[in-house]
């Protein structure tokens, strides 16, 4: 099978990346130290390639009822535009077909960033819901076709600025932007910029979308302004620590959101009916999604490791890694509702039973460890 190639792949290459598939993309997991591009990230400013995950511009007079009734967080509290929500879209049995960013522009444009590896399936269940309800509405993926855009994430502390010294036009419009807020700016010297402050490390910056044409100019402008390029190993450390959900290790189309610590996403409070709502008020939340940290040395905590909670239920784990910055094994886990914040559990480690805390996410915020 040809991987695919974002815009940026003989830019990775000629940096020395280590490449991987990733969900059928060709991907830098690493320019040499993944430790060294996560802490890049957590101390000063790093970027990543997201160009693979999928920008999707809904457009017509009924975007926003046909979003109201296809995602489970409420549209409605889009009001401004440029504001923009973290929403899951679900099936009829309240599974998690998607997690995924809308952005609000005008009444009639509502743009939609979905994960790369679900983009056609997410395409086409839109498709068919669009048909379903006769919405009338335009749906355009953006990842090919005419005129692509891509996208490079830039975080860290340091990252707005270090954007800004390379698209200074774009800095009366976005240094006023709160976190989950989107502008666009037609005139820089890369044309026309999406900036949004949207990000996925638990660290501020922002993300940038630009024609795929002017993507790679713009990633060795940063580059130059001292933005260290980091791969898919220090995106995964990152988002962990941050305690932020991966599509297909912490949800997927038969977890619901409730029972992936995601129910602030979901709107049930609202008389809008929305697909998957019945399923989720007839299952309610069955598990709680908590952090462990490992307190015995002789593991590393990985996906699919059971959890035995003290009454001896059980959950599993579903991400895991060694954290760069609090130098200890943690993880994302699915466990039995009466396992709560404080409690120590038991992961089973080859034919080891080793002692974890559970632990309130996120680990790591702005720098800073919270969970101890």
């Amino acid at each position: 099978m040809t991987l695919k190639a974002t815009p940026l792949n003989s830019a990775h290459r000629s940096l020395g990346a280590k490449m991987v598939d990733f969900g059928g993309w060709d991907m830098p997991v690493n320019y040499g130290s993944q430790i060294e591009e996560h802490n890049a990230v957590r101390t000063d400013a790093g970027m990543f390639d997201v160009s693979h995950m999928c920008v999707v511009d809904l457009k017509g007079a009924n975007v926003r009822p046909f979003l109201r009734g296809l995602l489970a967080n409420n549209v409605d509290k889009l009001q401004v535009p440029g504001k923009a929500l973290y929403s899951a879209m679900l099936n009829p049995e309240g599974g998690v077909i998607d997690d995924l960013i809308v952005y609000y522009f005008s009444e009639d444009w509502f743009r939609l960033v979905v994960n790369a590896g679900t983009a056609e399936k997410d395409v086409a269940w839109m498709n068919q819901q669009n048909d379903a309800t006769g919405s009338g509405i335009t749906i355009t993926q953006r990842r090919d076709g005419n005129d692509p855009i891509a996208l490079i994430a830039v975080q860290g502390p340091n990252a707005r600025a270090k954007v800004w010294q390379v698209l200074p036009t774009t800095q009366a419009a976005s240094e006023p932007l709160k976190p989950f807020n989107v502008v666009i700016v037609p005139d820089t010297q890369f044309g026309e910029v999406m900036v949004a402050r949207t990000g996925y490390t638990g660290e501020d910056g922002f993300e940038v979308g630009v024609s795929a044409s002017q993507v790679e100019a713009l990633w060795n402008g940063f580059a130059a302004a001292g933005i260290k390029p980091a791969g898919l190993g220090a995106r995964d450390t990152l988002r962990l620590e941050a305690g932020m959900n991966l599509y297909g290790q912490d949800m997927d189309d038969n977890v619901n959101p409730l029972d992936a610590g995601l129910a602030w996403t979901v709107d049930m409070v609202s008389e809008r009916d929305f697909i998957g709502k019945a399923a989720l008020q007839a299952k309610g939340q069955q598990a709680n999604f908590v952090g462990l940290i490992l307190r015995e040395k002789g593991g590393i905590l990985r996906a699919h490791q059971k959890v035995i909670a003290a009454s001896g239920n059980v959950g599993e784990i579903t991400s895991g890694t060694f954290s760069p910055s609090m130098q200890q094994a943690i993880a994302l886990a699915r466990v039995p509702l009466d396992v709560a914040i404080g409690d120590t559990v038991h992961v089973e480690i080859r034919d080891k039973k080793l002692a974890a805390s559970v632990v309130k996410l996120p680990f790591v915020r702005n720098g800073k460890v919270l969970a101890a």
